[in-house]
């Protein structure tokens, strides 16, 4: 796996699907998941708490951190209402942090560990793969809403 390409070609298939209209924004990957706004809300947030989770492994000794739950996040922080753009920009810049970091630390400090209250420990190397396997995750999740009449 070439980490920094996948960063980067995640980000770009992402980033254009901010521009979609509202209809397609709707849809959704299948009865009772989320729409392709809530996708890319989650998405740009969970960027923001793997960001930090990337500064505390290269700043603190072995810190614990707390898993989310999505659906909470989701709810809570109004993802039904809050318009796109801010998200966009949240997820564009958050990524060019997370591809600067892995450009600079993914080998060097790969190794430093961090606890995950949900998985136990990580390495910042495996953060920055779950950062762009997450993304493909729901990179897909979006292809199938988009997919389904």
């Amino acid at each position: 796996m070439n980490i920094l390409d996948d960063l980067t070609s995640t980000r770009e298939q992402t980033l254009a699907f901010f521009t979609l209209g509202d209809a397609d924004l709707r849809r959704t990957y299948g009865p009772g998941k989320w729409s392709v706004a809530y996708v890319l809300h989650h998405l740009a947030d969970i960027e923001v708490m793997e960001l930090e989770r990337i500064h505390r492994t290269l700043t603190e000794a072995r810190p614990t951190l707390k898993a989310v739950d999505a659906d909470v996040w989701a709810r809570e922080l109004a993802y039904d209402c809050r318009p796109l753009e801010p998200s966009r920009a949240l997820f564009d810049a958050g990524r060019a942090i997370v591809i600067q970091y892995a450009t600079l630390f993914y080998e060097s400090k790969g190794h430093l560990e961090y606890v995950h209250t949900g998985v136990g420990p990580m390495t910042l190397k495996q953060e920055f793969e779950k950062v762009a396997q997450h993304n493909t995750r729901h990179l897909g999740h979006i292809r199938t809403a988009l997919a389904l009449s």
